[in-house]
């Protein structure tokens, strides 16, 4: 409704004595207005009680009808009013449609009854029409404004959601994990608090990631809740039942980056925090330079060495010493041999094609090897000393900045 003035002041005057005239009737119109409000649509009553929503109608009808009138220079208290009640009606959870349509018919009964007033009157019916455009334009400011600062709080109440929630879910993955908390993250997660959960972290460089991945990683019987850290991205996956790792494992295969871990399965929410840990600590169990996402009940041995550093470096000492004491290029070629020896479950054959050599070579390295360590690899105690200072060795600051490039990946 307008604050602009008509053309001429007998026009102001005559529409200034039509908005008096219509304001000692507001309380019959803000009747009105919400007996037809209602009719269109039941759920103001639901959303509003009925005598708060009548109050309201009447401030805005009451400033919106002195407006029309007011002189040039007054202040848009209109619009003010609208930027008020948009937030106010977006914290009451109203549906914009709903405001923006009580608004508009609000306009439409004013104008209906400044024109009914105005019917035996031809000079204010002319002041009428000449304020038409004037009434009409500022009513869709109005609108404009209500449903500006409607979306406006909208935004920030989500934002304000998604902070507490994200907090919530954090406190969860740093270990809280108090009856209190673990209820209110499962209400506003829409999570069960006791089902079945693994955690995922991945490790990587976002600038080399071309597109979110996290719609590619969507599959029946899994739900994921992703949460942005400084260094990596975590994934807390609610698992239907008879939905294990193994198909996890392979849902994340080749469709998010990596390197990454995965957790065991743990049950309830109370128990992210542990299986966060576990998840950082099959990440650290995947090799310089590796894209894949491990799971720790596959990465036990590497587990337990960097897990503990100290002995890990104790353990690189007493089995490999001797061995470091080569050559960089020899020490590279016997680990190697070992290493893919090893992943071809002890078969030398296997191992001398993914080597390019022949099965004899394979045996002689071996044999320097044990040579080297004094161990035997036919030993099951020395077996895993071996495989174990290995680990130490790749994944550790045991090894960091020796020269030996090996081949964890090596295809067939």
């Amino acid at each position: 409704m307008g604050r602009r003035r008509p053309r001429t002041k007998d026009d102001w005057r005559l529409l200034a004595e039509a908005c008096t005239e219509l304001l000692v009737q507001l309380p019959d119109l803000v009747d009105e207005h919400l007996r037809e409000l209602h009719e269109y649509e039941p759920a103001y009553g639901r959303i509003l009680p009925y005598d708060q929503h009548w109050h309201e109608a009447h401030e805005a009808l009451r400033i919106g009808i002195e407006m029309i009138s007011a002189p040039r220079d007054t202040p848009r208290r209109d619009l003010k009013h609208a930027d008020e009640v948009g937030r106010r009606r977006a914290e009451q959870g109203m549906p914009l449609e709903l405001v923006v349509h009580a608004y508009r018919h609000g306009g439409h009964l004013v104008w209906d009854a400044l024109v009914e007033s105005a019917s035996a009157s031809p000079p204010r019916l002319t002041a009428l029409t000449h304020s038409a455009t004037l009434v009409w334009s500022a009513i869709d400011a109005q609108a404009d404004t209500v449903s500006e600062s409607y979306r406006t709080t909208e935004l920030e109440l989500r934002q304000r959601t998604d902070e507490q929630l994200q907090a919530l879910l954090d406190a969860l993955l740093h270990g809280e994990h108090s009856p209190e908390l673990t209820s209110r993250a499962a209400a506003g997660l829409d999570l069960p608090e006791h089902g079945r959960y693994a955690v995922v972290v991945l490790r990587h460089d976002r600038r080399e990631v071309p597109e979110p991945f996290h719609r590619r990683v969507q599959g029946t019987g899994v739900r994921f809740v992703w949460r942005m850290g400084a260094d990596c991205e975590i994934g807390v996956v609610s698992l239907a039942e008879g939905t294990g790792l193994d198909a996890l494992s392979e849902l994340l295969e080749g469709r998010c980056p990596g390197p990454g871990g995965i957790s065991p399965v743990v049950h309830g929410l109370a128990e992210l925090g542990r299986a966060r840990r576990l998840a950082e600590l099959a990440l650290r169990t995947s090799p310089p330079g590796s894209r894949r996402v491990v799971r720790l009940d596959r990465r036990m041995g590497g587990a337990l060495v960097v897990g503990q550093p100290e002995l890990a470096g104790l353990l690189v000492a007493d089995v490999l010493g001797g061995l470091l004491e080569l050559d960089p290029g020899d020490q590279a070629i016997l680990l190697e041999t070992l290493e893919v020896w090893l992943e071809c479950e002890g078969s030398a054959g296997r191992a001398a094609a993914r080597l390019y050599c022949h099965r004899n070579t394979v045996f002689n390295r071996l044999r320097r090897l044990e040579q080297l360590t004094a161990r035997s690899l036919s030993r099951p105690r020395d077996l895993t000393e071996m495989t174990l200072a290995l680990d130490a060795f790749r994944l550790t600051a045991a090894g960091r900045g020796r020269p030996v490039p090996l081949r964890r990946d090596v295809v067939a």
